[in-house]
């Protein structure tokens, strides 16, 4: 047996081997160590090999989905060893073979998927800085392929897509980028080799040439497309006919989000990993799981086509014009059916499947009538796309029972009537009591006993069953099968061909069950493009009414798209911060346009600022979903990127600090925002010196607004910044207002014209518990370096050349003796940094000048 099963595990190495003995499936050697620690199972040991117990470890085969659905959290792949060989005939060990190998990207059981969380495989490879990207969702048939270059535009697209797992080439020199990624697989190089890969895709879409898919100029992704296959099918075993055509993924066509802005506006998750207070947690009503599915692809992926975009607002006004269509309860009853079809395709749905095909398919006449008085292009054009089956419908109503059970094994799926065949056998297995009742009667009557009794049992088969005292009548042709205390049991001829029939019958029902099982699955082979097009239009049907429902439910509104540039919105609110809000929320207004291209926001912290921020991206996010947004009278230019570069901490895996990490993102923004890029940066500089910082900023902020012309929104607590306005069109200052009284603060939220007048940095310290003799002592402190900056600020030059080029430092004034000397008696030379020496040194030799 051990034999046998190196010799299986020997053709895979890499993952682990469930070994089916008996009631369980066994790991052995490094398998079962590793196993334990993963599962928390016990360890054992059973046999020797080379003097040495051979380590073992099992989970029982009936709870064996549940540890799949571990490992694949994990980003475990398994492969599943079955006994396939008869028992009572084989001589030796039973054969045995993988029947399947469960692998996070390509598992398709209901048991072991997230229901509202896409699951996608996804492979890379590179040639020169272009990177080749494939991905497939099995559950669904999509499968993509696209290119990219640079490492940026491959971290933002594998942030988007968040792969279950990542196929990658022996050699991959970017190994750096992915190697902490769950789920990341090495393939061999040759599995990436394009010429393979568009002869094995082609053979797979039944075409002699990709031009009609037009991804024929994609060589580097298509090597990825065919190492997504060939894993595929490895995995599967099987034929794969959902999955019919490939499409280009074109970034063009949607509004790029990079790695960081994704983590920043906590799209599908917060920033501390989780999902409770992000965008998708407020705006996912959806009916059904493939509906919650695509809504985050929505999020995830803002699209630039406008025609769809204003469809999708068309749509949402005529379904809020008819609140009362019970289109939710419907399509909770339709139920997510898309990841129906792949387990259909593969041939793996079990008997519940079809149960929910069949109520889904009773719904859908339902669903179409409703549909018919709206008189909307894109929900006409989707109640077309999803259309009606009745002779599927027929077929489910005849042949399947009203609760199945969870699998074909132990039959009961077929139902009564729906083959005659079937019926008999199964009325023969269940003992035909009629024959039975007519046998007692007629013994009865040849035998003279009264008391004589025909039975059943499961050890003994059938019997004539006649009491001890009258065992003496007993006809000639009574064989005794058994005695007991007072009764003696016997077996006839005729009875013994019954039995026969009753036992052979079970095994012939249940096979036959099985047969007429697996002709389902050919039935709706023919169908299976058109059902993957009908659950692709009711999920994108169930987001509309989604966002139907959450512009009643938010005080949602539509915006207006435009053409020209600009991005303003009055009322304007953080969907999810006043989701969370006890207190009423502070709404503002924006205007970003030609003529006021960047707002240099001021302001204390808590103030606001970056939610100011912050919302602005979301309603602009919102408005390139198709959603309603969350502001009044909003118009929405040409939008090409949003950019974010809010809040930083350590990358110590990689070796980053706060600032190395801000200023990668920082050389991001001012690389790839263009014009029709919406950028928000929020405090850059702080990370360093406050000269560095400064500087930095000023530039930053500069170059934005001079060089890009971006849509931007720079908050700063550099008060220097707000002169940037005086010196470049287009710049003007907000802030965000707060009233001090008794030495405390309140926030007013509201967004003002002009620069704040202070930062109300002790304030915000004390709400946040700060001793009182700390406060005392950091305003004594403040004091001092304010009347130092009343004197070094102008002479440095800080103000107006924060670059700190000394060769243009210019005096704004021309002091006095006297005045300089009472200057000096306020300056502490402690106080004075290396730096703010020299500058003051240089600058009294220019006065001595």
């Amino acid at each position: 047996m051990m034999r046998q099963y190196l010799n299986i595990k020997a053709q895979h190495p890499n993952i682990l081997l469930f070994y089916r003995m008996g009631d369980f499936y066994e790991l052995f050697y490094d398998d079962a160590k590793r196993a334990a620690q993963l599962l928390d199972i016990s360890l054992t040991a059973r046999g020797k090999s080379g003097g040495d117990p051979i380590p073992m470890a099992g989970v029982p085969f009936h709870a064996v989905e549940s540890y799949l659905a571990r490992l694949v959290k994990m980003g475990e792949s398994v492969a599943i060893c079955e006994q396939v060989g008869d028992p009572a005939t084989s001589k030796g060990p039973v054969e045995r073979q993988v029947q399947r190998i469960v692998t996070p990207g390509t598992v398709t059981d209901e048991a072991l998927l997230e229901e509202r969380q896409d699951n996608v495989l996804a492979a890379i490879c590179m040639q020169g800085e272009i990177y080749g990207l494939s991905t497939l969702d099995v559950t669904s048939g999509r499968f993509l392929v696209s290119e990219c270059r640079g490492d940026e535009a491959l971290l933002a697209e594998l942030q988007r897509i968040n792969p279950a797992e990542l196929l990658y080439p022996e050699g991959f020199d970017s190994l750096a980028l992915i190697e902490r990624r769950k789920g990341i697989r090495r393939r061999p190089e040759w599995e990436f080799e394009q010429d393979s890969a568009v002869e094995q895709l082609n053979k797979q879409f039944g075409t002699r040439e990709l031009a009609g898919f037009g991804v024929e100029n994609l060589t580097v992704g298509l090597g990825a497309a065919g190492c997504v296959l060939q894993y595929v099918k490895d995995t599967q075993r099987s034929a794969l006919p959902h999955i019919n055509s490939i499409q280009q993924d074109v970034q063009e066509t949607r509004v790029q989000l990079d790695a960081a802005t994704r983590r920043n506006l906590e799209i599908t998750q917060n920033m501390s990993g989780n999902h409770e207070h992000t965008l998708f947690s407020i705006m996912d009503t959806t009916a059904t799981a493939m509906g919650s599915r695509m809504l985050q692809r929505y999020l995830h992926s803002p699209i630039t086509d406008r025609h769809e975009l204003n469809s999708r607002h068309d749509a949402i006004e005529t379904l809020m014009d008819a609140p009362d269509l019970p289109l939710d309860d419907l399509l909770k009853g339709i139920g997510d059916i898309e990841r129906v079809m792949a387990r259909l395709a593969l041939r793996s749905a079990r008997p519940r499947d079809f149960a929910r095909l069949r109520n889904a398919f009773n719904s859908l006449p339902t669903l179409h009538d409703t549909l018919a008085p709206l008189n909307n292009a894109l929900l006409n054009t989707l109640s077309q796309q999803i259309g009606t089956y009745p002779e599927l419908q027929e077929l489910l109503n005849q042949a399947i029972v009203d609760n199945p059970p969870v699998v074909i094994r132990d039959g009961g799926v077929i139902a009564a009537g729906f083959n005659s065949e079937l019926d008999e056998l199964r009325a023969l297995s269940q003992g035909a009591t009629d024959y039975l009742d007519a046998l007692e009667q007629r013994e009865r009557e040849r035998s003279g006993i009264s008391t004589l009794k025909v039975g059943y049992n499961r050890v003994h088969g059938f019997f004539i069953e006649i009491s001890r005292a009258q065992s003496e009548l007993a006809p000639a042709d009574y064989i005794r099968r058994q005695t007991l205390k007072n009764t003696e049991r016997y077996i006839t001829p005729e009875l013994k061909e019954h039995e026969d029939k009753v036992l052979t019958s079970q095994s012939r029902a249940l096979a036959l069950e099985k047969q007429l099982y697996e002709k389902l699955f050919d039935a709706f082979h023919p169908y299976l493009t058109q059902l993957i097009e009908t659950a692709a239009a009711l999920a994108k049907l169930d987001v509309i009414q989604c966002f139907a429902e959450r512009s009643v439910a938010l005080d949602l509104h539509r915006p207006t798209l435009t053409l020209d540039r600009q991005i303003s919105y009055e009322q304007g609110r953080h969907p999810v911060v006043e989701s969370v809000m006890d207190d009423p929320f502070i709404a503002n207004p924006l205007s970003l346009t030609e003529q006021q291209r960047m707002l240099i926001i001021t302001g204390p912290n808590m103030g606001g600022k970056s939610t100011y921020m912050r919302q602005t991206a979301l309603i602009v996010l919102m408005a390139y979903i198709g959603s309603f947004v969350p502001a009044e009278q909003a118009r929405i230019g040409q939008v090409d990127r949003i950019f974010t570069r809010i809040g930083a901490s350590d990358d110590l895996a990689s070796g980053r600090s706060t600032f190395m990490v801000e200023m990668t993102e920082t050389a991001n923004i001012l690389h790839n925002a263009t014009e029709h890029s919406l950028v928000l940066m929020d405090e850059i500089g702080r990370g360093t010196s406050t000269y560095d910082g400064l500087s930095l900023a000023w530039a930053c902020a500069h170059f934005l607004a001079s060089k890009i012309n971006a849509y931007t929104l720079f908050a700063t607590h550099y008060f220097e910044l707000t002169q940037l306005p005086e010196q470049l069109d287009g710049v003007i200052n907000v802030h965000l207002d707060a009233v001090e009284h008794d030495e405390s603060i309140r926030f007013m939220h509201s967004v003002e014209q002009g620069a704040a007048s202070q930062s109300y940095g002790l304030q915000v310290a004390m709400l946040a518990g700060v001793p009182k003799r700390v406060i005392q002592a950091a305003r004594h402190k403040l004091h001092e370096l304010e009347n130092l900056k009343s004197v070094a600020a102008p002479v440095s030059g800080a103000t107006d050349n924060p670059a700190g080029n000394q060769a243009q430092t210019q005096l704004d004034f021309a002091p006095t003796v006297s005045e300089l000397e009472l200057a000096m008696e306020k300056i502490n030379p402690d106080d004075l940094t290396p730096r703010q020496a020299l500058d003051l040194l240089y600058s009294l030799k220019k006065i001595s000048q």
